[in-house]
């Protein structure tokens, strides 16, 4: 799940993952040159990971779950150069 909230020229952006039978689950996206930023696990076992992204931009990014590359399923994906697909988010 893909939450956005607008604030001037910029947007915070909470990506949410249902609970995941995993030890590992991170993100990696093009806002951080593809650097794997590990995500929070709540209570109720959602993984979670909030970032401030800049508006009127295109991002691609991928969750890694226990080594295993996934796109989110509400987005739209298009193909990487690596063979796989990556989630977009246009915002």
């Amino acid at each position: 799940m893909i939450k956005i909230t607008k604030k001037d020229k910029s947007a915070w952006v909470t990506f949410t993952l249902p609970s995941q039978d995993s030890k590992d689950v991170s993100i990696c996206g093009s806002w951080s040159d593809w650097k794997e930023e590990s995500m929070n696990m709540k209570k109720n076992g959602e993984y979670y990971i909030r970032r401030k992204l800049e508006l009127d931009r295109e991002y691609q990014f991928g969750y890694m779950i226990d080594g295993r590359w996934s796109c989110d399923s509400e987005l739209e994906c298009v193909a990487s150069p690596f063979g796989s697909q990556n989630s977009l988010l246009k915002l």
